[in-house]
């Protein structure tokens, strides 16, 4: 049993023998609960039940302006995990060519909790897998080849202290759920039609979402009436014309070619031998025209209960709101304490203001590198999904990604879609299938023609955006309402 008081105690006591030693700064992020449940059906079998439970403690130490980190499971030997911290920082600190400063900030004390009606981890497994074999029997059709259904569950609680007197308790608790449908088209193809969970941005994030038809499990019909038609369906034809994204494709949109794009540790390079980098540039902010005026994008955006809403950042900073892109300019990056005293630093002006909070570790034992919070495409004015058909004369709607293709700095994608809708002359016509689309990421959002109101909004999850080395898996919120983009490249060639 975990002594959380002694834990309290001890923390203090290394940080403040650390400083005493000559670091400019230290931070404790204790880990009382990291706990996972991942369940998957697959044919209405039970092929994956893994369970995860980790504890412990990360240490990082600012020496001479460089980071040292270290992490230990063993409370007992909590000083040694310090003392290796700042070993490892006074090492980097000969090497480091760029030195880090995280610049002043007050103290921090407070608290954040997931809001939740059902902790997914007090439902019994045998209710968990109840209610799963029921999605895969609403699932069940002579014509569907394969089923799957998957829920995945999170739960951590973290203490976070730092040498500048921060105290922080998060509670945190995340659901997924997915379920597919896969069937043989008439050209021997396999094609799919899925449903992830997902938020309308209000109300409790435990098993209570699991169980809302609204926001998973009352689709399982659409999805198996609409994977009916895919199969039948003609292949769409190469052209150009108008695309109309739902957010189960939109967010993707959102997450690959906005929101990586301006992680600022991305624009400052040091994703570039993993990830990759970004086009935007420290001279592009207040001068870029993003996309069209049409086109605002949050942080944050006051959602309660994403996976992107956290209360407080790995450095203590607390999550705000702000726009990244206003009407169409960017205006703001993501980032954390250290990666805006650097931009700042090589732009040789202050290029921003304040930390937007987004120093996010996935683990006690990884260090804290700048990740996307909730990325949301603020609502337009444009109506409902039908206001906006009317008025588009030759497009397609489109939904949820089956392949996607990036370029290494973002600038440009191609994305293949698991269905698309034909439209004509302001009605919706006929479905397609094996839909794709592409562009140059400038160009297609300077297109942004229509944004659909707050009624067509709604908050995907993302459970597995994966960054930095070594990697590192998040979870994020995207909100978006339906959009349309005018002119892009659709379907593939012959």
């Amino acid at each position: 049993m975990i002594d959380f008081d002694e834990v309290r105690k001890l923390v203090d006591e290394n940080i403040s023998r650390v400083i005493s030693l000559g670091a400019t700064y230290v931070d404790a992020r204790f880990f009382l609960e990291d706990r996972s449940e991942t369940l998957v059906m697959y044919d209405g079998n039970l092929e994956v039940n893994d369970t995860t439970l980790e504890s412990g403690i990360g240490i990082r130490v600012l020496w001479d302006g460089a980071w040292g980190f270290a992490a230990t499971s063993d409370l007992s030997g909590m000083g040694k995990c310090f003392d290796r911290a700042a070993g490892n920082a006074r090492t980097a600190a000969g090497l480091v060519q760029t030195p880090v400063s995280l610049g002043r900030a007050e103290p921090v004390k407070g608290g954040y909790s997931t809001p939740v009606e059902i902790d997914p981890f007090t439902v019994s497994l045998r209710d968990k897998l109840e209610f799963l074999s029921g999605l895969d029997n609403d699932l069940k059709d002579d014509f569907i080849l394969r089923r799957v259904v998957v829920a995945n569950l999170m739960k951590r609680r973290i203490h976070f202290w730092n040498s500048e007197g921060s105290d922080v308790e998060k509670n945190l608790v995340h659901v997924f759920g997915r379920m597919m449908v896969m069937a043989v088209d008439s050209d021997g193809e396999a094609q799919r039609r899925s449903m992830g969970l997902y938020s309308t941005g209000n109300g409790g994030a435990g098993w209570e979402m699991m169980t809302n038809p609204e926001l998973f499990s009352g689709h399982a019909s659409r999805i198996k009436s609409e994977l009916a038609q895919l199969i039948k369906a003609p292949r769409m034809e190469y052209g150009r014309r108008s695309v109309i994204l739902l957010p189960g494709q939109g967010h993707l949109q959102v997450h690959e070619t906005i929101g990586h794009p301006l992680e600022l540790d991305r624009i400052l390079g040091y994703e570039l031998s993993y990830a990759g980098g970004s086009f935007v540039e420290l001279d592009s902010f207040g001068k870029l025209q993003y996309g069209s005026e049409k086109l605002s994008v949050s942080a944050y955006g006051g959602i309660i209960n994403s996976p992107g809403t956290f209360g407080f950042d790995d450095d203590g900073t607390p999550e705000r709101d702000y726009l990244l892109i206003d009407k169409g300019l960017l205006v703001n990056a993501l980032t954390s304490r250290a990666m805006i005293n650097e931009a700042n630093k090589r732009a040789g002006r202050e290029v921003f203001k304040r930390s937007g909070g987004a120093a996010r570790a996935s683990a006690f034992y990884r260090a804290p590198i700048d990740r996307m919070t909730n990325v949301n495409i603020v609502p337009g004015t444009d109506g409902t999904l039908e206001d906006i058909i009317a008025s588009t004369e030759d497009g397609v709607i489109l939904d949820n990604p089956v392949s996607w293709s990036i370029g290494s700095n973002r600038e440009h994608f191609h994305f293949g879609c698991e269905i698309a809708w034909e439209v004509r002359n302001g009605e919706r016509t006929r479905v397609l299938r094996n839909p794709t689309y592409q562009g140059h990421t400038l160009e297609f959002y300077r297109s942004l023609s229509a944004v659909g109101d707050s009624s067509t909004w709604r908050v995907e999850q993302v459970d597995n955006c994966g960054k930095g080395e070594p990697n590192q898996i998040m979870q994020i919120g995207h909100g978006v309402p339906v959009v349309r983009f005018d002119d892009v490249i659709t379907g593939e060639r012959e």
